[in-house]
């Protein structure tokens, strides 16, 4: 029988919902289910297919040099870095990934971020703590300037909801186009010269070689000190360092941060200590409907690998060979 690993490190109840929904409809199916990496350094021994995230895979540092059968690993997520970089990755192994489901999640995190910054909400928590009653200005998003580092399916989600609030979208991307929602799509030779007009700095680049460290000291210098970055991509595209300093000098006024270089951010990390910065644990793309979203992909996918159709695979990222 086929045989798959899910290896989630994700509340049980949602690991849950995936091995329920494939035993349904794959009978077929020999399903293991991991959470930590002693006991999935076993089952990938016997597995034909993995299903993962690659930020899991990163944060477990877990090889897959074991997996002597595996044919097919199904990304959970868009990120790549954690699974194409594995260094026992073989070329018969084909990768499929989640692309197209993340838009409503991510972008919605991306105005969560914004709204939680602009009105100093965390504040509001900490007085609501010790019980004192304090007021100050709320920071319209109105009339403000986003601007999206890469554009993409979240991106193409998320202009339309600024231009809702009334704000100005510009758009960066290494294949400049128009794009419905934004008001300027730029090449990424223009991202420094217009960093300066920039209220918010939402961050939706793929992690890459060519972007590691891309928001580095000389674009936090660029920066309003009135202006907030938002962070819902991964965490090497900022250069953490660069950011703390920026934050400590107050070169901005403030960051929302879901991804971070090493995850889960260690507890003695600097951007623990600043209260205009909000920390979330990789939350983005993570809501009450993710399974839902997913299911019709991983469903198609697995109906094709169990009939030795790959080609008929979707968000194949690469081809095995």
């Amino acid at each position: 029988m086929p045989r798959l690993l899910i290896l989630l490190t994700l509340p049980p109840d949602v690991t849950e919902q995936y091995r329920q929904q494939l035993s349904r409809k794959f009978p077929e199916l020999t399903i293991d289910v991991c959470s930590d990496k002693a006991k999935a350094e076993d089952a990938i021994k016997a597995a034909d297919m993995l299903l993962t995230f690659g930020q899991m895979l990163k944060n477990l540092k877990f090889d897959i040099k074991d997996a002597v059968n595996l044919k097919w690993i199904q990304a959970l997520g868009t990120g790549m870095d954690g699974i194409t970089d594995q260094p026992s990755l073989k070329p018969s192994v084909t990768i499929t990934s989640l692309h197209g489901v993340h838009g409503a999640p991510v972008s919605e995190a991306a105005i969560a971020g914004m709204f939680t910054l602009a009105r100093d909400i965390p504040r509001f928590v900490r007085n609501q703590d010790t019980q004192t009653w304090g007021r100050w200005p709320a920071k319209l998003l109105s009339e403000k300037t986003c601007g999206i580092l890469g554009i993409g399916v979240i991106s193409e989600a998320l202009a339309p909801k600024c231009k809702a609030l009334g704000m100005k979208t510009i758009g960066f991307t290494s294949k400049p186009r128009p794009v419905p929602g934004f008001d300027e799509v730029c090449g990424m030779s223009d991202f420094i010269k217009r960093v300066p007009e920039i209220d918010h700095l939402v961050l939706l680049t793929p992690y890459t070689p060519a972007t590691h460290h891309m928001v580095n000291a000389e674009v936090f210098a660029a920066m309003k000190p009135t202006s907030f970055l938002i962070n819902v991509a991964r965490g090497g595209i900022v250069d953490e360092d660069a950011l703390v300093a920026a934050l400590r000098d107050k070169k901005i006024a403030g960051a929302a941060l879901d991804v971070f270089e090493n995850e889960p951010l260690p507890p003695n990390h600097p951007l623990w200590s600043f209260k205009n910065v909000l920390i979330t644990t990789h939350q983005g793309g993570f809501c009450d409907t993710y399974v839902d979203l997913a299911m019709p992909i991983l469903e198609l996918n697995m109906r094709c690998f169990l009939d030795g159709n790959l080609k008929g695979m979707v968000n194949v990222v690469r081809a095995a060979s």
